[in-house]
């Protein structure tokens, strides 16, 4: 582990020679962050960003990512905390069956619409058919 990465993120470990494979989930989930942020990259596709982590990990985790995005990286969040997506969020993306039945601005959004959408009862603005057959 990077000292500038340990120190950078928090990760809280005895030792800068303490293995990976001992660290809590919520230290792993910020070591990997440091690891993908570390390259300044353009694009960054964060799938379940704070899974398994604890509340203050979390926190820390949506700092960060929206302190890249405020750098200028893109940031693709795929979560199925809807209050995260909505907290990183500038649109949402909703897909059912893969296809997309919204495009939404997320300050226009609530998490209610957004398991409507995600759970194919509701399409941006209709109800669907659910009894409906192809």
């Amino acid at each position: 582990m990077q000292k500038t990465s340990q120190k950078k993120f928090n990760v809280k470990t005895p030792s800068i020679e303490t293995s990976t494979k001992s660290l809590s989930g919520g230290n792993i989930q910020k070591l990997i962050m440091a690891r993908e942020l570390s390259s300044s990259p353009k694009v960054l596709l964060a799938a379940q960003p704070t899974r398994g982590v604890d509340i203050g990990a979390a926190e820390y985790i949506h700092q960060r990512l929206i302190e890249q995005r405020d750098e200028g990286t893109a940031i693709v969040v795929i979560s199925e905390d809807l209050d995260e997506i909505l907290a990183l969020s500038d649109r949402v993306v909703v897909m059912f069956e893969g296809e997309i039945v919204a495009d939404l601005d997320s300050a226009e959004c609530s998490v209610s619409e957004l398991g409507l959408l995600m759970g194919g009862v509701k399409r941006r603005g209709t109800l669907i058919d659910s009894h409906k057959t192809q």
